[in-house]
């Protein structure tokens, strides 16, 4: 027989998956504050609250990746994610600091365009993957180990 715990949890883990997916494409996801209001509120565990937040943002990167990659002949579109001036940015970072600019990929503003410019300047996805995932992994991790 059900508690109600396990609906419960498996909501919570739902919408900071969510939220945590949103905030890596360029859609309004605040994931940082569903991470911290899940802890402060919620039944959940932090570590499965960690890997759901690490786990939807580093899938949103991944679109993003996929963007560069195979949609960039669409970035004159109204809707395409990031702006000209974004990308080039990105890449100018990418040429100066290499792959590892990729550990800051959960930054605002400039994360989610060097996520695009990895898939454009064809960065292997398995490098991409390592990356994104170390430095989106260590921004949850500080942000349940500083909520009370």
């Amino acid at each position: 027989m059900s508690t109600g715990l396990e609906a419960l949890d498996f909501s919570v883990l739902a919408g900071v998956f969510a939220a945590a997916f949103l905030s890596a494409t360029l859609l309004f996801g605040l994931s940082e504050a569903a991470v911290v209001a899940a802890a402060l509120t919620a039944e959940t565990s932090r570590s499965a609250l960690f890997l759901a937040a690490t786990g939807g943002n580093v899938l949103g990167a991944l679109v993003n990746f996929a963007l560069g990659r195979f949609a960039i002949r669409f970035e004159g579109l109204r809707s395409f994610p990031v702006s000209a001036s974004g990308r080039q940015k990105a890449e100018t970072l990418f040429a100066r600091y290499g792959q590892p600019v990729l550990l800051f990929s959960w930054l605002p503003i400039v994360g989610d365009p060097l996520t695009l410019a990895a898939g454009l300047l064809r960065t292997p996805l398995a490098v991409f993957l390592a990356y994104v995932t170390i430095g989106k992994a260590a921004r949850y991790a500080a942000l349940l180990w500083l909520t009370p």
